[in-house]
């Protein structure tokens, strides 16, 4: 083609254009990042030390280096699958809707706690070493056809699925069982029975994958209302790990290959609360701390609790920045620090170390 005669396709596009029918792919945003930004604009009871952010990221960046902390690390967990394939989503999936509420105000000798390969397991691993049990005992506990099945899929098997080797129950029992029962029915209704069409269906954009999830299940739907803000302060927690844990299972590729993974935040739970205020980087007012310190339970929605978790996201996308700032083109991102911070304060609980309780909040976003 000579510089004199018309580029056809150009003008094609061009007329699509003026007429109104190209329509130029936007890529989706969550909304966590910007709601967390709100809350901690207005937040009197939990508040940031910019100096501590700052050494946090450097101390973390160190350390992640020493350790060579990459999302090998998920797969490298006892528990977690060893396999990379759909029956591996359908387990992430599964574990991901459960994945709430462990603590416990017994004792550890006397908390919920799974007996499996001969050990002990509490907390999240509870849950993972129940499903994996589960399935060694032949309850399709991961099948979507089987949380339909209103007389399979019971609370009683529920009871059995997650039987505590002590006297204490799994909490919310009934509540897990619901949230198997309504993803059952979403994916029966829009997904051909099966989560992989979820991943699918977003198309390669992790942002658009925890939207979807937001969308179409009211138990992914972590949002909540805040006084002063039009619209509601969205968490997203569990929809959030779900696409972190793909991600890192499939080590971004396969069904894990996200192109915008640096969307995703770190996960608002009651674990990075509690280490970020071990670092110094966040602190509380008197009355929150008080109450913390005293395991009182805060209710969800309520503004303390929503400023400790709205606190912690935005303190960890300072510490990124940070990182970034300090180390550019570093291979980080929200994910591994979360990854790397909850590893970290399940190893300072077990050694009795820890400088301030958990917050106490029951509910089934975290």
């Amino acid at each position: 083609m000579s510089d004199d005669e018309p580029d056809l396709e150009l003008l094609a596009l061009l007329r699509q254009h003026l007429q109104g029918k190209l329509t130029l792919r936007e890529e989706p945003e969550t909304g966590v990042l910007e709601g967390a930004e709100f809350v901690y604009d207005d937040s009197i009871d939990v508040a940031l030390d910019m100096r501590s952010c700052k050494n946090a990221a450097v101390s973390i960046y160190a350390q992640m280096q020493a350790k060579n902390y990459t999302t090998s690390k998920w797969s490298e967990a006892e528990l977690h699958p060893k396999t990379k394939d759909e029956s591996t989503v359908a387990f992430i999936f599964t574990m991901d809707l459960l994945n709430f509420s462990f603590w416990s105000e017994k004792p550890d000798a006397e908390r919920f706690a799974v007996e499996y390969r001969d050990k002990r397991w509490t907390g999240y691993w509870s849950l993972v070493a129940a499903l994996q049990r589960a399935l060694d005992e032949g309850i399709p506990i991961t099948d979507s056809h089987f949380w339909q099945d209103e007389e399979e899929c019971t609370l009683d098997v529920l009871k059995q699925v997650f039987r505590s080797c002590t006297d204490e129950e799994m909490p919310l029992l009934e509540e897990r069982l619901a949230c198997l029962r309504e993803a059952g029915t979403v994916l029966y209704e829009k997904y051909q029975c099966d989560p992989v069409n979820l991943i699918k269906a977003a198309d390669g954009s992790a942002a658009r994958l925890v939207n979807i999830l937001a969308r179409d299940f009211s138990c992914f739907r972590d949002e909540h209302k805040y006084a002063g803000r039009r619209k509601p302060v969205r968490f997203l927690k569990r929809a959030q790990i779900f696409v972190a844990d793909i991600w890192a299972c499939f080590d971004g590729e396969d069904y894990g290959a996200f192109r915008d993974i640096d969307k995703i935040t770190m996960f608002a739970d009651y674990r990075l609360p509690q280490m970020l205020y071990s670092m110094g980087c966040i602190y509380y007012s008197p009355p929150l701390d008080t109450a913390v310190r005293a395991k009182k339970e805060i209710k969800c929605g309520t503004s303390w609790e929503m400023q400790l978790r709205a606190c912690s996201i935005w303190c960890v996308e300072l510490v990124r920045r940070e990182i970034l700032r300090n180390n550019p083109g570093a291979n980080i991102n929200a994910v591994l620090i979360d990854f790397f911070l909850y590893d970290t304060i399940k190893q300072i609980e077990s050694a009795g170390q820890e400088i301030i309780p958990h917050h106490r909040t029951r509910s089934i976003w975290y």
